[in-house]
């Protein structure tokens, strides 16, 4: 296994396609950080697989966008950035990867305006030689009140969105401190 994963090319041509692929993958979550800000729903779906799993029994970028679209008029205006971005390829043509993202959120029904801390939990996979999402699964530190000063888990698991609560969500974070326990 290599820093980018457990597929390992051994020829040029696969090295030089697996850069290649790096690039493509890095351009999709600041794609979809602006077709969200933007609420450019068309561009935002067609960055995912057009069998993309949506809830447990939906599928497709009809279905994706039909859910975005539920999910961003709770807000009204949303700002993400996005900050560290890592992948390990699978394999030619599958990777997966974990993006910092730092979102605000504008709510003007609780006359508020939210900041947050959240991590993507991304899996990639080529198609028709594109990369696309197969999947995300977000992952949420915290959201605030911007007046509000950040604690952990605050405005975690409440109304709207469901998100596991980080850093609990890493499988290496309780061994960590199980192993200092005591």
């Amino acid at each position: 296994m290599t820093r980018l994963g457990s597929w390992n090319p051994s020829s040029l041509d696969d090295k030089i396609d697996r850069l290649d692929s790096l690039a493509e993958i890095r351009q999709l979550p600041p794609r979809y950080a602006l077709a969200v800000d933007s609420r450019d729903l068309d561009t935002l779906v067609s960055l995912f697989i057009a069998d993309v799993r949506v809830g447990r029994d939906r599928y497709g970028r009809d279905a994706l966008k039909e859910w975005f679209i539920s999910s961003l008029t709770r807000m009204k205006t949303t700002i993400h950035f996005v900050g560290n971005h890592v992948v390990d390829f699978d394999d030619p043509d599958h990777a997966h990867g974990i993006v910092y993202c730092r979102d605000e959120l504008e709510r003007p029904e609780q006359h508020e305006w939210q900041i947050g801390v959240i991590q993507y939990w991304d899996t990639y996979r080529r198609m028709d030689g594109e990369w696309f999402f197969e999947r995300r699964k977000l992952h949420r530190w915290y959201v605030v009140d911007a007046l509000t000063r950040p604690a952990h888990g605050l405005g975690v698991g409440g109304e709207g969105l469901k998100t596991p609560q980080l850093p609990e969500a890493f499988q290496t974070w309780a061994a960590f401190w199980a192993a200092r326990a005591g």
